[in-house]
């Protein structure tokens, strides 16, 4: 029996040594699906400087991420969003203490050489071949990963834009059994042919050299300068439980990320933070990418900005 107790005793000690060895620089990204080729480029870059840090990067609807905090009290060391108003809505200020913009993206609808009419879809045309009974298109969960809502939100301004009475309702009510968690999960059904068309940012069909209709401004929720018009729609998900409901307006995209207040290694998540937004890092990459950077940021509603952070903010 004493024997046995032993035994316990040095393999919990053994476990929380091993756990300290292994953790101490490994650091944990949770991060939104379009920016799964970006950050595995940056993280691989920053190894080659650190060779003895590791990552493990999760990636899912910025949603869901989100709730792997809130509800499963998961542990990251970063949370990279596509919606910085994730951030701000769900985590701050009883989970993070700040949020940091970083660039924007623009709303596309993407394609292949087999998608049906896909000869002859133009920005004119595309919400009825959309709308054609033959035509099939995929969209995200509005519940778990912005892409998804800001598909809703692009189709309430087409609606405007085009003076389509209905033309919103009609289109969220078809081919919703290709509606996936994150909007990275339909670049295979596209490919194989399963569906025509699908809305997703144009980094992400840049990165994956897909061919793609770019939207109007008016639409594709990537020019700032129309902000107000973008506000005009809204969309209502589910909030910080599932009893709980949150509306989000329409708004130009930014991403944005957070080191939580409880990740397991701040100070290490701090030095990747500083090489993320550094214009030879990672912002270089997301650039190169396809996205725009917005570095200087205005730190204006972004809380408890770290020291070593403050540095990339505007007029700092």
């Amino acid at each position: 029996m004493r024997g046995s107790m032993f035994l316990i005793v040095a393999m919990f000690f053994l476990s929380g040594c091993f756990r300290s060895n292994t953790n101490s620089n490994t650091i944990t990204i949770f991060h939104a699906g379009s920016l799964s080729v970006p950050l595995k480029a940056i993280t691989d870059s920053f190894k080659r400087l650190n060779p003895e840090v590791t990552f493990n990067l999760e990636a899912a609807g910025s949603l869901e991420c989100a709730r792997k905090i809130t509800d499963l009290n998961r542990q990251c060391d970063l949370f990279f969003s596509a919606d910085y108003q994730v951030i701000n809505n769900l985590l701050v200020t009883k989970h993070a203490n700040f949020v940091i913009p970083f660039s924007t993206n623009r709303m596309v609808i993407a394609y292949s050489p087999k998608s049906k009419l896909s000869s002859s879809i133009n920005s004119l045309n595309w919400t009825s071949i959309l709308l054609n009974p033959k035509v099939t298109y995929g969209r995200s969960d509005p519940n778990t990963d912005p892409c998804g809502y800001r598909t809703v939100f692009v189709l309430q301004l087409a609606e405007k834009y085009y003076g389509k009475k209905g033309l919103a309702d009609s289109l969220l009510a078809k081919d919703n059994q290709f509606i996936r968690p994150k909007e990275v999960d339909l670049l295979a059904l596209l490919e194989t042919g399963a569906i025509d068309y699908l809305f997703i940012y144009e980094s992400v069909v840049k990165q994956h050299q897909l061919h793609y209709l770019p939207l109007p401004d008016s639409i594709n929720l990537g020019n700032f300068s129309l902000a107000q018009h973008y506000s005009s729609v809204q969309v209502k998900i589910r909030g910080r439980s599932p009893s709980d409901s949150l509306y989000i307006a329409g708004e130009p995209i930014v991403y944005a990320f957070t080191i939580p207040k409880n990740a397991p290694n701040a100070q290490l998540a701090l030095r990747f933070a500083k090489y993320f937004l550094s214009d030879t890092g990672g912002m270089r990459v997301i650039t190169q990418m396809g996205q725009q950077s917005l570095i200087p940021f205005n730190s204006t509603g972004c809380g408890s900005i770290p020291s070593d952070l403050k540095v990339f903010v505007l007029n700092n």
